[in-house]
């Protein structure tokens, strides 16, 4: 049996407080997924875009930091419909999801100056899909040395600043077209 460590990362129980309190009915009650309570939730003014961590906006889709980052830049792309696979996209979102993966990968890059950049999509929850009711591509940034000794050792991940500054960064770093 493998053993896991925790390392304590306090900013996830004040994010988790925010988006499931009481006053916050979009998040702690109704239907749909995390995405699509989020998105509610910025609808009905219980939340900011910013608050909520959605770096972009675009016609059929959106950016939004990933909550739970396996590393710093870590962004969601997804459409707006809550669907469970690529093929109930409409061309429309399908469209907008990958010009937005594109616009996020060009955020990263600039924000991060990473050596590398991951992207992908798990489909299904056999696939890794944490959400396979809303599919959604992640893009994040890597480096050669961003599997150190806290990864290799204590398979734990530590990440250098909170969500609100990542936020800051891509939004600011966010090609305008």
């Amino acid at each position: 049996m493998t053993r896991l460590d925790r390392l304590w990362a306090g900013w996830r129980t004040s994010y988790m407080d925010e988006v499931t309190a009481d006053g916050n009915a979009g998040l702690s009650s109704g239907n749909g997924s995390v995405f699509t309570r989020i998105l509610r939730a910025v609808e009905d003014g219980d939340l900011t875009d910013e608050s909520a961590y959605i770096v972009h906006r675009g016609s059929e889709a959106f950016a939004i930091l990933n909550a739970y980052p396996y590393g710093t830049g870590h962004l969601l792309v997804m459409p707006f419909r809550e669907v469970g696979a690529l093929e109930e996209l409409s061309s429309e979102e399908s469209g907008d999801v990958w010009r937005l993966v594109n616009e996020a990968v060009l955020a990263v890059k600039t924000a991060y100056r990473p050596e590398g950049v991951n992207v992908g999509f798990n489909l299904g929850r056999a696939a890794g899909a944490g959400v396979p009711t809303h599919i959604h591509g992640h893009v994040l940034p890597r480096w050669d040395a961003d599997s150190n000794f806290m990864t290799t050792v204590a398979e734990a991940r530590v990440l250098p600043e909170p969500l609100a500054v990542t936020w800051q960064k891509l939004t600011a770093a966010w090609p305008t077209r």
